[in-house]
């Protein structure tokens, strides 16, 4: 028997990256990546999949992984998504799942489910700092959850508005902060104790932060990027301990994208480098968390331009029009916020440069079943 889920997420933008302090910022924009995710007791479509990876998972279940224009494409993140879901989920009368912190518990139970296939296809530049992996990651853990049929909590209810204490979109009981910023200590999500109880999705994407560590995609584990393209808005992370400390819905702007033809991989970054900017960090860091997220963006961005060598002047040509511009990840995008006429100025002076530049839009709603 065959089973099918598909679900997308969103990219996003950097606010703080975490690599000079473990907390990082970000805020989902409305482009995606799509997730379509096949689980069965039998191989799926296998002569279709020739040469493409194939990774096995305890107990010998075997996932094929295909990025959709990118047969030479890396495909170890999602095909390990797809594993750790079914590992952790796929048993029906399991009493062991996901505590919430990313460890799984009775791993290798299946339900049946010995084979899978999972099939990206993105409007996302890879390896451009626009959060491609996280977004992958993302729409698989949700596409894979579809697939077992287990239900994720929070997924269709609008962020709440009140100053009193809630739950949010992502399932997790907080208090707000400025600007109807959502508080938590990211420790009270639900997680899953069987396919029948709903799963979170700040659950689902810890785990996928899991399969990015495990996978080495990411130096940082990159739950800022994470929680952003799963709850949509603004997110405010501690990296180090995958907490949020922040989730702001209220965000909303006009966003221009330059994408030079370059590209440069996370797990390639120089750390070090990076580290040495901390007290600009742990500045934006207090911007970030007040609210203050153009101020705060447009500081990492300048200092992360020098450390990773980047030509700020890209950022200086788009501070005419907008209070809002910074690096992208560790690069090469840059991107900048404001009203829609301010970030069509910019793009019109960034279209002078090589590469593409494009315009969208924040995004609130964060990662959906399709």
């Amino acid at each position: 028997m065959e089973r099918r889920g598909r679900a997308r997420a969103p990219a996003a933008g950097t606010i703080l990256n975490a690599l000079a302090t473990g907390t990082g910022a970000a805020f989902a924009i409305d482009r995606y990546t799509e997730a379509t995710v096949a689980l069965g007791d039998r191989p799926i479509d296998a002569d279709a999949a020739g040469d493409r990876s194939e990774s096995a998972g305890s107990d010998g279940f075997t996932v094929v992984g295909e990025i959709a224009g990118e047969p030479d494409a890396d495909t170890r993140l999602v095909e390990r998504c797809v594993s750790l879901v079914v590992e952790t989920y796929g048993d029906d009368d399991s009493t062991n799942g996901d505590n919430g912190d990313g460890d799984s518990g009775n791993s290798g139970r299946t339900n049946g489910v010995e084979y899978g296939r999972v099939r990206t296809e993105s409007d996302i530049a890879m390896a451009a700092g626009l959060k491609s992996s996280s977004a992958a990651a993302n729409a698989t853990m949700l596409a894979t959850l579809d697939a077992l049929g287990v239900p994720i909590a929070g997924a269709d209810e609008p962020a709440a508005e009140t100053d009193e204490p809630v739950v949010d979109a992502s399932g997790s009981e907080g208090s707000h902060g400025p600007n109807g910023t959502d508080r938590t200590d990211g420790t009270d999500e639900t997680g899953s104790d069987a396919p029948s109880t709903p799963v979170t999705r700040l659950a689902a994407c810890r785990l996928g932060v899991r399969a990015a560590r495990e996978t080495g995609v990411t130096v940082t584990g990159a739950f800022d990027d994470a929680s952003a393209s799963m709850l949509g808005g603004v997110t405010v992370t501690n990296n180090s301990r995958d907490e949020l400390l922040a989730h702001d819905t209220g965000f909303e702007r006009a966003v221009a994208v330059r994408t030079p033809p370059e590209r440069a991989y996370s797990a390639d970054a120089d750390v070090e480098r990076c580290r040495r900017v901390a007290p600009v960090a742990e500045v934006v860091a207090n911007r970030a968390l007040a609210g203050e997220y153009e101020r705060a963006m447009t500081t990492n961005g300048f200092a992360y331009c020098a450390a990773l060598g980047y030509s700020p002047e890209p950022m200086v040509e788009a501070l005419e029009h907008v209070r809002g511009v910074s690096l992208s990840g560790t690069g090469p995008s840059v991107v900048a916020v404001g009203d829609s006429e301010a970030v069509q100025r910019v793009q019109g002076t960034w279209s002078e440069r090589e590469g593409h530049t494009w315009l969208t839009r924040t995004e609130t709603t964060g990662a959906r079943i399709a």
